[in-house]
């Protein structure tokens, strides 16, 4: 998909990643992907389970980051993109994010997401995103969340 990518989960970071790809999506007159992932759940060998509660959870999920771009709309005003898509997925993040952004412009997450250690620099979808994306990606770093 052309266009921005932004990976959001809810947290301070990926907040604060959504309001700047709204605002250069306006700009580029590009069309925003939005993309919010839901982990499903992986068995012994590794390969993750496909459960009919998953489903209902994405869609959780899917609300959810629309509430998020609807509040980011709220404040920026009219300089919003034109087209606006909010998807939930199935998977692990990085891998996920990499796959909406494989035809798109930019890719633009957080530094750091919901999980892992206050004090890191970046989390580990932030760095494994930067390392294999073949587009290029903007993180956002923590002095721009509030």
């Amino acid at each position: 998909m052309p266009g921005i990518v932004v990976g959001v989960d809810g947290s301070g970071h990926s907040r604060a990643a959504l309001e700047w790809a709204v605002r250069e999506a306006a700009v580029r007159h590009a069309p925003l992907t939005v993309v919010t992932v839901h982990q499903a759940p992986v068995e012994y060998l590794g390969i993750a389970v496909d459960q009919a509660q998953d489903h209902d959870l994405a869609e959780r999920y899917r609300e959810a980051a629309q509430d998020a771009v609807n509040r980011v709309y709220a404040r920026v005003g009219e300089s919003c993109p034109h087209t606006v898509t909010v998807q939930s997925v199935n998977g692990t993040p990085a891998e996920a994010l990499l796959a909406a952004a494989q035809n798109a412009d930019m890719l633009v997450v957080g530094s750091r997401g919901a999980g892992g250690f206050p004090r890191a620099l970046m989390g580990s979808v932030s760095s494994q995103v930067t390392r294999h994306a073949i587009c290029p990606v903007v993180v956002i770093p923590a002095q721009h969340c509030g």
